[in-house]
């Protein structure tokens, strides 16, 4: 069976379930405990002959043996007494609970559907691509919140062909999700690596990966995901439960990949004595990084540049306040530029993540030795924002196109680049942010902007670069930089389809409402401590 025919499958009965109230997240970690339990049953059987972690008693054969309440009541137990135990059945069952309402439903998916097939002959690409089908539904699902554990697949797969992961590399994410950046990097250097040693492959399985995860339950799926696709030990995998910013955890990676949680600041709520309900915001103050704040995104560039080898490479989704925040924003921003090679930074449109109002780009950078002179010598910028327009339902994200921005990023040697548009003496400054003012339009190039006789154009010219120097000189060292023209302002004529400009408006009130949350946030903790 196809994974496509599986997800269908089991998605289809998950529309019967949503009649009983189950939501398509509670389904998804249903189908979790489930499919973990009749795998390790399954490994037990010839030829694998392994043992089991999971006790005798509850393991998938006493499931199948009961029915009606006898089965609701094993069943709770079971869950109860997994989440109980260490390593990787505490990971897989911690917290977990019965979501199911009728006991005859259960049954079913027990023995209809899940027991039907022997998931572990099924081979990995298409028991994996199952479940990854089933989490990107699950993430569709908007008012579960789960999208923004799901970064999608597409861009995924672009930052991971440029990044060019090998053998024997190790890579992180500190921020994994439902494991999308670790699945990509292990198929590709599969794919692009077909006669690796044994050692290699031992290597690739166990020790290559390794993410952390805030969110227990999204913990969860990723460590489901990576069993189907292969990737850990039946003991043991790299996933690790915690908040990834706490501490050094003094691993240090080849590569890491990530896209850290959307949302500015990091708050923890607290409940006086009297009822009073506050927020707190929580400063990250660590002695590896470049400055204190309460800003996400900042830490985790920070976090990332403490994860790098010498020489180790990054690409990290970032919201737009990253590039153009003062204060904290411009200390970081000005030190990664020096201590880091800060080479691309690729601008990416709204319509991408299931997560609303995000306007996000994807840095990418090189860890560098001490040194008294700036590592970065030239920022490289595909504008993937101006004019193109996208939405999750009828125009989404395709590969197909990021596929001149992986030509013009050039990964085979990417120190020899071609400009899709010629340098401009200076960067033209976009309409300033996070100032009060909202940005009303792209900033329009320079009369020296236009290409050169014979320079390759490529789509509009949506490639090119600053130097460091330019950088710098810039207001707050912003990398908050567009040059082409936004057509829709020049004629009715090139306006999107209204469904799309729906959509943005969406996004930009999006994003304004959240500006707006942290300023009341920010207003309401100075008034507590007048």
């Amino acid at each position: 069976m196809t994974s496509a025919a599986i997800v269908q499958k089991l998605w289809n009965y998950c529309n019967v379930l949503r009649d009983d109230g189950m939501s398509y997240g509670d389904y998804v970690e249903q189908l979790t405990y489930l499919l973990f339990l009749k795998m390790a049953d399954e490994r037990t059987k010839p030829p694998y002959n392994q043992p089991s972690a999971v006790p005798a008693k509850y393991n998938w054969p006493t499931l199948l043996k009961k029915d009606g309440d006898d089965l609701f009541d094993h069943y709770r137990h079971m869950l109860e007494s997994l989440g109980n135990e260490k390593g990787l059945l505490g990971l897989i069952f911690n917290k977990s609970q019965n979501k199911f309402q009728d006991p005859s439903k259960l049954r079913r998916l027990v023995v209809d559907l899940i027991d039907k097939e022997n998931w572990s002959v099924m081979s990995a690409d298409v028991k994996g691509d199952a479940y990854e089908g089933l989490l990107e539904k699950n993430a569709q699902d908007t008012k579960s919140g789960a999208g923004q554990y799901f970064t999608p697949r597409p861009l995924i797969q672009a930052m991971v062909d440029v990044v060019q992961p090998k053998p024997k590399e190790t890579l992180c994410d500190p921020a994994c999700g439902t494991g999308g950046f670790l699945l990509a990097a292990h198929d590709y250097v599969v794919k692009h690596n077909p006669n690796m040693s044994a050692d290699e492959k031992r290597k690739l399985k166990g020790s290559t990966f390794k993410g952390w995860e805030l969110v227990q339950s999204t913990a969860r799926l990723c460590a489901m995901n990576l069993m189907l696709h292969s990737i850990g030990t039946d003991k043991d995998l790299p996933i690790i439960v915690s908040d990834s910013l706490a501490a050094d955890p003094g691993d240090r990676f080849d590569i890491v990949l990530t896209n850290p949680p959307f949302g500015k600041k990091s708050s923890t709520t607290i409940v006086a004595e009297n009822g009073k309900v506050s927020r707190e915001t929580d400063i990250i103050e660590r002695q590896d990084f470049w400055a204190t704040t309460s800003n996400k995104q900042l830490n985790f560039i920070q976090h990332v540049k403490t994860l790098l080898k010498q020489n180790g490479r990054a690409a990290v989704v970032v919201p737009d306040n990253v590039l153009f925040e003062g204060g904290a924003g411009e200390t970081v921003r000005r030190k990664l530029l020096h201590e880091c090679d800060v080479h691309t930074l690729l601008r990416l449109p709204t319509g991408l993540f299931y997560a609303q109002g995000v306007k996000a780009n994807v840095l990418f950078f090189d860890k560098k030795p001490a040194s008294e002179t700036p590592w970065t010598k030239k920022l490289w910028i595909y504008d993937l924002r101006t004019n193109m327009h996208f939405t999750l339902k009828t125009s989404a994200l395709q590969r197909a196109d990021l596929d001149e921005f992986v030509k013009f990023y050039n990964p085979e040697d990417r120190h020899h680049r071609k400009a899709a548009w010629k340098d401009s003496p200076s960067p033209q400054p976009s309409p300033a942010r996070g100032e009060g003012g909202k940005k009303k339009g792209k900033s329009t190039p320079s009369p020296q902007s236009s290409p050169r006789k014979g320079e390759e154009v490529g789509n509009e010219g949506r490639w090119r670069s600053y130097t460091y120097e330019e950088l710098i000189s810039r207001d707050k060292a912003s990398l908050d930089i567009f040059w082409l023209k936004d057509e829709s302002l020049e004629a009715s004529d090139n306006l999107p389809d209204p469904d799309v400009i729906a959509q943005e408006i969406v996004e930009d009130l999006e994003a304004a409402l959240e500006q707006f949350r942290e300023i009341v946030g920010d207003l309401g903790e100075r008034s507590a401590k007048a």
